[in-house]
């Protein structure tokens, strides 16, 4: 556990509209002991602030509602608040970024993505000089043209220099990494269009040329052990098996390298789809075949979506296989799959309470080949989380995941 930060017994503030982003924020103030509640836009956090006054706000800038200019701009306006310090979040991707900020009466800005250490950095800066800040001068007006307009400041000095510091700061970081990333890019551009030729050709080799002798394989492996197993010897009987697990195996983990090879390719063709209903059948056939053990199944009625029906299938069949996979060893296994609302949206989730992981070591639990638990203790190729991810986000969708060692795992997703 991290030290934690004197607020003073105060809290911080965080208005933030994504889903991801907010749970992130959660994170962090956890992580760092922080006393904190997070709002869904800037009307939301606005309320809050005039319920009771924060030591500290964080806020994203485009919101629904209110945005964080907005937002800012009414705090900095507040008699009780305006001594209060703002945080930005922002892309940074438009020039006037900064005028609306200083307009606002921002005190810094943090560009996103951000590191946990530089947030914390500026956290304790601002805080250390708070005292600065409830007593400097706000009477401070300038008026400047940018870009053919013109825009009147009223922030004090070191408020000024303080976002701009933050600004300049944030851009060089920035356009190290821009230089950095520029180089690998040419390369990587040349090579893509050649990769995304042999990617067709590739697919139909694996498709035919390697799962057609690897199903006979399995196939004769299977009726010689039906013909024949009783007649081998112990270790005769041991190498069969290892055939045909292994066998088994690579025929997985083509299928599912051919699924994450579609799914971002694949056209989308959304309708209406029962989610309710698939769950059950993709549960029904699981547990028929692989999963037969004594699960107890929760499955939300009447959760329907505009999706396409065949990508959802696969999100479904891996998220549903994963968590009867991961229950099985428990002593009451049980999965769930249910909606609940969140940042007024419908969110949809599949729970169960499993072997769980680290959350500290997932952050490449999305990535191909990343999985969390050996061959030994659960089987697995580690690339369908991957490919979820992946339909998810082209339905302009979001994926995360909350769990904890030995208590099970819950996995949240929406559409756009």
């Amino acid at each position: 556990m991290k030290a934690s930060i004197d607020i003073e017994g105060g809290y911080i503030l965080a208005a933030e509209d994504s889903m991801v982003q907010s749970k992130k924020l959660q994170y962090f103030f956890d992580e760092h002991q922080l006393k904190h509640i997070i709002c869904k836009n800037g009307e939301e956090a606005f309320n809050q602030a005039m319920i009771e006054k924060p030591t500290l706000i964080i806020s994203d800038i485009v919101m629904p509602i209110m945005d964080g200019y907005t937002f800012c701009n009414k705090i900095k306006n507040n008699s009780a608040l305006r001594d209060v310090p703002v945080i930005l979040l922002t892309s940074l991707s438009d020039p006037l970024d900064i005028i609306k900020g200083l307009q606002a009466g921002a005190d810094n800005f943090i560009t996103k993505p951000y590191e946990s250490n530089y947030l914390i950095a500026r956290i304790k800066y601002l805080l250390a000089n708070r005292f600065l800040l409830k007593h400097g001068s706000t009477d401070m007006s300038i008026d400047i043209m940018f870009q053919n307009q013109r825009f009147q400041i009223n922030s004090d000095k070191k408020q000024i220099l303080d976002l701009l510091l933050s600004v300049y700061e944030a851009a060089i970081s920035r356009n190290e990494k821009l230089l950095e990333v520029q180089k690998k890019l040419q390369k990587a551009n040349d090579n893509l269009i050649a990769a995304n030729q042999e990617l067709e050709a590739f697919a139909h080799t694996v498709s035919h040329d390697l799962k057609t002798p690897l199903n006979g394989i399995i196939g004769f492996a299977d009726l010689l052990k039906m013909e024949f197993g009783d007649k081998m010897n112990e270790d005769a009987q041991e190498y069969l098996n290892w055939i045909i697990t292994s066998s088994n195996n690579m025929s997985h983990l083509i299928e599912d390298l051919l699924q994450f090879s579609r799914s971002g390719r694949a056209e989308i063709v959304p309708e209406e789809i029962n989610l309710s209903d698939m769950t059950r059948k993709i549960i029904d056939d699981l547990r028929s075949s692989a999963f037969k053990g004594d699960y107890k199944i929760e499955i939300e009625g009447d959760v329907s979506v505009k999706a396409d029906p065949k990508m959802m299938h696969v999100v479904l069949q891996n998220l549903i296989g994963n968590a009867l996979k991961y229950s099985q060893k428990a002593k009451y296994p049980e999965v769930i799959f249910g909606t609940r609302e969140y940042h007024g949206h419908q969110v949809i989730y599949v729970k169960d309470n499993g072997a769980g992981f680290d959350m500290a070591k997932a952050d490449t639990l999305f990535q191909p080949f990343v999985r969390l638990h050996s061959n030994s203790e659960f089987q697995g190729t580690g690339v369908g989380l991957s490919t979820v991810k992946r339909i998810i986000e082209r339905h302009n969708g979001e994926i995360w995941f909350e769990s904890i060692p030995g208590k099970g795992a819950v996995f949240f997703f929406n559409l756009g």
